[in-house]
């Protein structure tokens, strides 16, 4: 919870004052911080970073996306003069950093490019989508449904679904007022439109930050989250319970696949028994922290 909420009213009275600089969001993500149950465990302040104006909210996964971020802000605010500031996710969670791969600046900057394509093309496809940490999770299940399933998954990273909705805005916009001229298409229907399959994103956070970007999805989209308490436990474990780990993923392509007609429902069914995920359980987001 030491997240946006803790310096709100700050936050505000900087962007009043046209304040720029970078704000770190250390140690953020509901299931990252291990160990440390409600009281840390914050899932909601790039909902709250999405309220305010001026603020540009990213959520890193790499190294090489931070520097980038990091970069075009300096330009922005120092050399450009523009009254913005940015609020920038970092976790606590050691792993590999991969390179940065070619031509994906862009898609840095504008919240969403493609990390790693599938490693071979099959009938069945699906597209994963996956910020911070929990891209390494959708990495994982991107493995899982080639070698188990036999689908082809691309993983993207979401770098900043508020600046995707940002942009999306602006063209309904331009659309409403200028209905002669050609029609605008935003840039996360245009990256995502000539890809095959479902859609599925996972998080660190509430599952109203992925959804940010819902209406300009061009198929059928599924967002996993960490709506409810946070709690003490392993990552793995925490990640289990709020339904965001690689197995989760997965499973909800696969059932996608089913509700689409590209895939049979027992398939779809047996999967989720094999993935040891109880159906039956009570949804997190109505879990309390007695639980």
């Amino acid at each position: 919870m030491f997240g946006f909420q803790r310096v709100g009213d700050l936050i505000w009275a900087f962007a009043d004052m046209r304040g720029r600089g970078f704000l770190i969001g250390a140690t953020t993500g509901r299931t990252t911080l291990s160990g440390e149950g409600l009281q840390h465990e914050d899932g909601h302040s790039l909902l709250l970073a999405s309220t305010n104006p001026a603020c540009l909210a990213y959520d890193p996964a790499w190294a090489f996306e931070v520097a980038v971020i990091v970069e075009e802000g300096m330009r922005r605010m120092f050399d450009r003069g523009e009254d913005v500031f940015y609020y920038i996710t970092l976790y606590n969670e050691n792993f590999t950093m991969p390179p940065m791969p070619e031509g994906c600046r862009e898609g840095i900057l504008r919240g969403l490019y493609r990390f790693r394509p599938a490693p071979k093309r099959r009938k069945r496809a699906a597209q994963l989508l996956g910020s911070g940490p929990i891209l390494a999770q959708a990495l994982r299940a991107q493995e899982m449904l080639d070698e188990r399933w036999g689908v082809a998954a691309d993983v993207w990273s979401a770098t900043s679904y508020r600046e995707l909705q940002r942009e999306a805005l602006e063209c309904e916009r331009s659309n409403r007022l200028h209905p002669t001229e050609e029609r605008r298409v935003p840039y996360v229907t245009r990256a995502l439109e000539p890809t095959k399959g479902p859609i599925v994103a996972a998080s660190d956070w509430m599952k109203s930050v992925p959804l940010q970007i819902a209406p300009w999805a061009p198929r059928s989209y599924t967002v996993l989250g960490t709506d409810g308490f946070g709690r003490s436990d392993t990552r793995e474990a925490l990640r289990r319970f709020f339904e965001i780990d690689a197995e989760q993923i997965v499973a909800s392509v696969l059932s996608a696949l089913a509700r689409d007609g590209d895939l049979e429902p027992e398939v779809a069914e047996r999967a989720i028994r094999e993935l040891a995920i109880d159906p039956e359980r009570r949804d997190p987001a109505a879990s309390t922290i007695r639980d």
